[in-house]
């Protein structure tokens, strides 16, 4: 008999899945797929997903697997293998209850970092972009997004991948001042075409 499902938030999503692995949401009362959930979480929708038979709550393991398929996917992978390996070490080892709280707690400033970073590029572009200069302020955030893995919390360090030297970083650092260098020239280009426009 299943269990009965916990209590469920009015904007959490719920999905339940069936013995044949199939995936449906409650809430279009539709089947979906992995990659549905992959797009729900992108998009900030909360969800719970339960064993349609037993009611356990399996969201978990489904999330771990939409990892495992994002992982899966050519020039996806975010995951550094030497950090795989280090994740792995830590299961049964007697630091492993901290591990969800740092990972929880490195990731939430990393999304803070984050959104103060749109936020300023959006202050900085403004609401409203001539034609153009949309893929400019994307380019401005994929080249902010690149600085800060500078900073990663995980950056693999092994004989096979030694730390980054002081130089090498100052050869990044050189790199993207030159990117920031072309894109404002691009915009100042861009600037220009729209106020002859107007």
């Amino acid at each position: 008999m299943a269990q009965t499902p916990e209590k469920t938030t009015d904007e959490q999503v719920v999905i339940k899945k069936y013995a044949n692995r199939r995936l449906y949401n409650t809430e279009s009362s539709s089947y979906i797929t992995l990659e549905t959930l992959s797009a729900l979480v992108r998009a900030g929708r909360d969800f719970i997903v339960y064993d349609a038979k037993t009611g356990e709550d399996i969201t978990r393991s489904v999330l771990t697997q939409i990892i495992v398929e994002e992982e899966s996917k050519v020039g996806q992978s975010m995951l550094p293998t030497n950090f795989l390996r280090q994740l792995i070490g830590l299961y049964g080892d007697n630091m492993q209850g901290m591990v969800p709280r740092y990972l929880e707690s490195a990731m939430a400033q990393f999304s803070r970092q984050q959104a103060q970073m749109r936020a300023a590029m959006q202050k900085t572009m403004g609401n409203f972009l001539p034609p153009g200069m949309e893929e400019i302020g994307r380019q401005n955030i994929a080249m902010m997004e690149r600085a800060m893995s500078l900073f990663a919390p995980f950056t693999p360090r092994s004989d096979a991948a030694p730390e980054k030297s002081a130089a090498d970083v100052h050869e990044e650092i050189d790199a993207l001042r030159s990117e920031v260098d072309r894109l404002q020239a691009e915009l100042a280009a861009v600037k220009t075409k729209a106020a002859k426009r107007a």
